[in-house]
C-alpha cells in the first residue's frame, strides 16, 4: 500500500469480524472505502449507506461510523487534507 504520514495519499486495509465497528469520527479528508470481501454499513448522521464485495463507497465530509455487517475487508483510501501552516 502506499502512504504514510509523510503523504497527503494514505491507502489501508482493514478487517473487520462481523458487528464490530469503527466509532463514529471525523473525514481527515477525502476519503473512499471499497468493500473488498463481505458487507459494511456507513452511517453519517441520519443517512446510511451499504456496502459489499466490489462497492465503493465516498465517505461523507461529516462524522460518520462503519459497522461490519458481515466479516469484510475493506481498503481504505484518504486524502489527507493539508491545513495551512
Amino acid at each position: 500500500m502506499y502512504g504514510g504520514h509523510e503523504h497527503a495519499l494514505r491507502q489501508t486495509v482493514l478487517a473487520l469480524t462481523a458487528g464490530s465497528a469503527m466509532t463514529e469520527h471525523e473525514n481527515p479528508g477525502e476519503a473512499t472505502v471499497q468493500v473488498l470481501r463481505g458487507r459494511v454499513r456507513l452511517t453519517a448522521g441520519e443517512v446510511t449507506w451499504e456496502g459489499r464485495s466490489g462497492d465503493l463507497i465516498v465517505v461523507p465530509d461529516a462524522r460518520h461510523a462503519l459497522q461490519a455487517v458481515e466479516d469484510s475487508v475493506l481498503l481504505l483510501t484518504v486524502s489527507k487534507a493539508t491545513r495551512p501552516g
